[in-house]
């Protein structure tokens, strides 16, 4: 078996970390994959006989996952004040100089109804089995 260690900026989020999972795992050859969004890396094993480095790395190329994370730049120019280019981010508006440049995303959320929100492709654990 053959350990290969990938970076992947834009695996960012636990979700990501399931999807780059479901994606190496479906490939034919690919034997066990470790990824963190919190170090932004995968640890994969795989079949070198079955499967090369270049597949790998072109499939999670082709999801997105490697290359650099675009973060747009805020240029503090509200979007109606702009010339309509992509240099103007859209956050900034009039409401934003006259509420003292605070920005608030409160929300009320009731707390009837299932205590977890659902996850797609998760499960509850019910059992462990020991070896």
């Amino acid at each position: 078996m053959t350990v290969l260690t990938l970076d992947l900026p834009a695996m960012y989020g636990d979700h990501h970390v399931v999807e780059v999972r479901r994606i190496l795992l479906d490939l034919d050859g690919v034997e066990e994959v470790y990824a963190s969004s919190g170090f932004h890396a995968a640890e994969i094993t795989y079949n070198a006989k079955k499967i090369t480095k270049k597949d790998i790395v072109s499939k999670l190329e082709e999801a997105g996952y490697i290359g650099e994370l675009f973060i747009p730049q805020e240029t503090g120019i509200p979007v109606n004040q702009g010339n309509g280019s992509a240099d103007t981010y859209y956050r900034h508006t009039e409401a934003y100089a006259q509420t003292g440049k605070v920005v608030s995303f409160e929300q009320e959320v009731g707390h009837g109804g299932r205590g977890l929100w659902p996850c797609p492709g998760m499960t509850p654990i019910t059992s462990m089995d020991e070896e």
